[in-house]
């Protein structure tokens, strides 16, 4: 039986400002588009997430590749995760310096090693090994990243209060086999210590995809996520039977209680059914479903558009 291929994506959860908060959704509205077409080809869901994320790590409104947020010493350090559901492989990578798309780095993980996470160093060498350009830095980071990074570096300043604004990316989808997956990538914290890792490069926590039950890829506050092992316990509630919506909100619900942590995960089941749900005041996201695009920010926003209209006015865009 064909399954109706779906693509969600996230943008990250948090506080998105009135001036970015058009570029957000035009860049999650692209990503999603991007992703579907790939699975309209044919294509594996592992392709169609990867491309949607690589999508927004190119697009400097997202704290992923280019746009990543610096670390107190000014510098990008980059975190990725990828999951294929058909046989739980995954590849990720942590603290990437110069390089344009952590996620392409992750798959080569799983696909071109016998391991599951390459760090600093020596994912480094593994990306000149397996022929990937280096970037300068210069060109990954934005005027507003710089901006942001001397922020809170003056004496008075609270970082805590930035990092409501937190961009990760991910994208989760079916393929017309019933094969899931997940992709999500991070700068991280802005001003975070050299070397701090988060939850988007751990698996179980920044996503996971299972066949069995679905894919899930989450953004927020990262030690949170990784104490509730976020990703995971939303597949675990939907293997009790819950839909995506109910076992995100019961997960988001129980990581805000438990822990005082803030949130937001995109969700597709075996069966194709998606929810994205968020307990920060916003998130941008985007899925496509059927020929159609629904996309939002805020709680409860949630526009519709046929693909072909979504094409076209992309079209145009460009």
């Amino acid at each position: 039986s064909r399954m109706k291929p779906v693509i969600v994506v996230h943008g990250g959860a948090g506080r998105i400002f009135r001036e970015r908060e058009e570029g957000c959704r035009a860049g999650v509205v692209r990503a999603a588009l991007r992703g579907y077409r790939v699975l309209k080809q044919g294509g594996s869901a592992v392709d169609a997430v990867e491309e949607a994320v690589r999508s927004m790590e190119d697009d400097p409104h997202f704290n992923a590749g280019c746009g990543s947020v610096l670390n107190e010493k000014g510098e990008v350090e980059m975190d990725a995760i990828i999951m294929d559901g058909k046989n739980l492989d995954s590849g990720a990578v942590s603290a990437v310096k110069c390089i344009a798309n952590p996620i392409k780095l992750a798959r080569l993980v799983m696909e071109k090693t016998k391991h599951m996470l390459l760090t600093d160093h020596g994912a480094h060498l593994f990306a000149q090994t397996m022929g990937i350009p280096e970037v300068p830095e210069e060109k990954l980071i934005t005027e507003r990243s710089r901006e942001r990074w001397k922020k809170n570096l003056e004496p008075d300043s609270n970082p805590e209060e930035f990092q409501k604004d937190l961009g990760t990316v991910g994208a989760v989808a079916i393929d017309s086999e019933g094969n899931v997956a997940c992709a999500t990538s991070t700068g991280g914290l802005s001003n975070k210590m050299i070397g701090r890792v988060g939850d988007t490069a751990c698996i179980g926590s920044g996503g996971y995809a299972d066949n069995h039950s679905g894919a899930t890829s989450t953004t927020g506050h990262g030690e949170s996520i990784m104490k509730v092992v976020l990703a995971r316990l939303i597949l675990y509630h939907m293997e009790q039977g819950m839909s995506p919506e109910v076992a995100a909100d019961t997960a988001l619900d129980y990581m805000k209680t438990r822990v005082g942590g803030l949130g937001g995960v995109i969700v597709v089941n075996k069966a194709g059914e998606w929810a994205a749900r968020f307990s920060t005041k916003q998130m941008s996201w985007a899925t496509v479903e059927d020929d159609n695009l629904h996309y939002g920010i805020y709680a409860g926003e949630k526009h519709t558009k046929p693909v072909d209209e979504a094409l076209a006015s992309e079209r145009e865009g460009l």
